[in-house]
């Protein structure tokens, strides 16, 4: 069903729907919440250990003003909490309000708290404004306190009780959710119907609900996905080496002409990689390693080797920006060397003349190595003779476009790789399918990078510190979680961010921000100033997370870190620390909870991307899902391998159970696990509506 069909949608809505990438109402009941507004009971100032939504109860001391700002019209109040702690009101373009109020009176005030000293020092413990809050008068809060509303993420012009209401309209009016799991699973492991659980997760009557919904949903995810890859394993079990390929001289004298020598673990994989290419069977393995540990010279010596004996090879990564760097970093590399292997671009944002121009060049074999990202897939490419596929970040593709990558040729061997530092445990199962090579040893003569977990208090120091860094000609990361301001959610954003920066920082120093709502030309573009030192601060999202490789940035400042994972803050850090300077990562927690700063305290103890992904999996649990997701593990839409490790582990002990009882389990309960297993494969798992 067309998301038009809903009633209430028109055109213009439709559109904005689309923009979400929300076409049906199945995707719209796909779209789950990525937070929860909770209606908690009223607090006080001195009790607030965070800025974000806050309810109060207050009394009136003061008359409230309208101020005038151009055509903006401000409601300013006074009031205080029952400690005598001063909070001011504010409101934008609403007037009338001030009849309501008289000094004296009581309120319940609920909005977002801004202190006086977000982005400077000094902060006092009253300093603190409401904007917008909600009035309730207190028995008519009592009764909203405890109830849970969806926030979904959200574009311009759309607003969250737009999508709250599409979605109430779809579960109301014409929602079926077929059960696909045996009824042997469902009771071992305590799980919400699925229909249910679905209704749920947009609308629980409290957090055990939700979390029960988001179970049993996080377990659908986890279970389709691990029974689709032991499928493709016992496929692949049979699948012969049709591409020998001989260690090349060539690629080793290219490695030994490099100006260093590769570590113990990179020669381990590279030697399991070329045992792999004379083996049986084709290659199909998965290269782990910690930021910065060296797996693209291990990727581009499997190229090289390939190209050395006739046949192509293809490496695709998730973003252009990334398929760029790796595509003129190989370059580079080749023309210095003097190896004369024609090397091709592949990118959606290239014009239709030069993707043109490089199919026939790659139809022909020409060209023996490419590098792009999913325009790489596409139906009009053609190899002559691919022998090579290797993904980077390999989370960030589906079943179905790694296998569509391997079909362009007759069972190419395959080598993914993916710095996410996925505890082995886990890794075991998310990659079922492959055989696991790690690298454990970053470069020789790497300095370790300093670390610091500090407060809000500590910007403008770090604001001095970026300045200096500047001056002696590096270049510094800030890291946001959003990428605009949001209403429902107290984080900082680029775009403002980048604002306040630019005021607070001398007017020669370039600031500029970046985030995946761009437009790829935008982004790329971006990045290639970024790089050339135009751009000296680079305000982001986690977009910058994956690959993007500038030696010269020696800063990495993170906003809200409490909001991330460990192993996400590790990810980020390790896009510093890249270049043969001391590099620096600044972690800003505005959570006054003292179990948050000990977890960020981590991160000051290693610099081990494995024993820290340890550590998250140990200290995370269902209540950090609130907030920003790892935003680098697998594509899951709703689970979390760390905060749902355990659901994670019963999905895989389910899918060896329903393989092992198979002839046990109702026919019927097969078929449709078969049947949705099949529209998972194909990319088509959706509600059955």
């Amino acid at each position: 069903m067309k998301i038009i069909e809903v009633k209430g949608i028109g055109e213009k809505t439709e559109k904005l729907f689309h923009k979400l990438g929300i076409y049906s109402t199945e995707e719209l009941l796909e779209f789950y919440p990525r937070n929860y507004d909770s209606y908690n009971a009223p607090t006080t100032v001195k009790e607030l250990d965070n800025e974000g939504i806050a309810a109060f109860l207050c009394v009136i001391t003061s008359s409230p003003l309208i101020r005038q700002a151009k055509k903006l019209s401000i409601l300013l109040m006074n009031v205080k909490d029952k400690n005598g702690d001063t909070i001011t009101l504010k409101w934008y373009n609403m007037p009338f309000l001030k009849a309501k109020f008289r000094i004296g009176m009581h309120f319940v005030f609920r909005g977002k708290v801004t202190r006086n000293s977000f982005y400077g020092q000094n902060g006092k413990s009253g300093e603190i404004t409401l904007e917008q809050p909600e009035i309730f008068g207190l028995e008519e809060y009592e009764k909203k306190q405890g109830t849970l509303l969806p926030v979904y993420r959200l574009t311009e012009g759309l607003s969250n009780k737009i999508v709250a209401k599409s979605v109430k309209q779809v579960l109301e009016n014409s929602f079926d959710a077929s059960e696909f799991l045996p009824q042997q699973i469902l009771q071992k492991y305590a799980l919400m119907p699925y229909k249910e659980a679905v209704k749920k997760i947009h609308f629980p009557v409290d957090a055990l609900e939700m979390e029960r919904a988001r179970k049993r949903l996080a377990f659908n995810e986890f279970f389709l996905f691990i029974m689709a890859l032991r499928r493709f394993r016992e496929e692949e079990e049979i699948i012969l080496n049709e591409y020998k390929i001989q260690p090349s001289e060539q690629t080793d004298e290219f490695l030994q002409k490099l100006p260093y020598t590769l570590t113990d673990a990179q020669k381990r994989v590279l030697k399991e990689m070329r045992r792999d290419f004379m083996g049986k069977k084709a290659m199909n393995r998965l290269v782990q390693g910690d930021v910065g540990s060296g797996k693209t010279i291990v990727a581009l010596a499997g190229l090289l080797d390939t190209a050395f004996a006739g046949f192509q090879g293809a490496l695709m990564a998730p973003t252009e920006v990334l398929a760029i760097q790796h595509y003129e970093g190989i370059c580079k590399m080749l023309q210095e060397s003097g190896i004369s292997i024609r090397t091709e671009l592949l990118t959606g944002s290239m014009t239709a003349k030069e993707k043109r121009q490089a199919y026939e060049r790659i139809e022909l074999g020409l060209s023996k190595i490419i590098v792009g990202t999913h325009a790489m897939i596409q139906d009009r490419v053609l190899y002559k003779n691919l022998a090579l596929v290797i993904t980077d970040e390999q989370h960030r593709f589906g079943v179905k476009q790694r296998e569509k990558l391997s079909e362009k040729g007759m069972y190419p061997h395959i080598m993914v790789m993916s710095a996410t530092p996925i505890p082995r445990t886990l890794a075991i199962i998310l990659y079922g399918d492959l055989d696991i090579s790690i690298i454990d040893e970053l470069p020789k003569g790497r300095l370790p990078i300093k670390n610091c977990v500090v407060g809000r208090e500590y910007r403008l120091k770090a604001y001095q510190f970026m300045a200096e860094e500047v001056k002696k000609g590096h270049q510094c990361y800030v890291i946001c979680p959003m990428i605009e301001e949001n209403e429902n959610l107290e984080a900082v954003d680029v775009v403002s961010y980048t604002d306040i920066l630019r005021e607070h920082l001398p007017p020669d120093i370039s600031v500029d921000y970046l985030h995946g709502k761009m437009h790829a030309g935008v982004k790329n573009e971006k990045m290639d100033r970024f790089a050339a030192n135009k751009i000296q601060i680079l305000v982001s999202t986690t977009v910058i997370e994956v690959g993007v490789n500038v030696p010269n940035a020696t800063v990495m400042m993170v906003e809200n870190a409490e909001r991330f994972g460990l192993a996400s803050l590790h990810q980020l850090r390790g896009r510093v620390g890249r270049g043969d300077t001391q590099s620096y990562c600044i972690f800003v927690c505005t959570s006054g909870k003292k179990e948050t700063k000990e977890r960020l305290e981590i991160l000051n103890k290693s610099n081990d991307g494995f024993e820290i992904a340890d550590w998250d999996l140990k200290l995370r649990g269902p209540g950090d899902f609130f907030g920003i997701r790892q935003s680098g593990e697998m594509n899951f839409k709703i689970g979390d391998i760390y905060s749902d490790a355990t659901t994670l582990k019963q999905a895989a002990e389910a899918v060896s159970s329903v393989e092992e009882q198979r002839d046990k389990i109702e026919k019927q309960d097969i078929q449709m696990l078969n049947c949705r297993l099949e529209k998972y494969i194909t990319g088509e798992f959706r509600l059955n509506l």
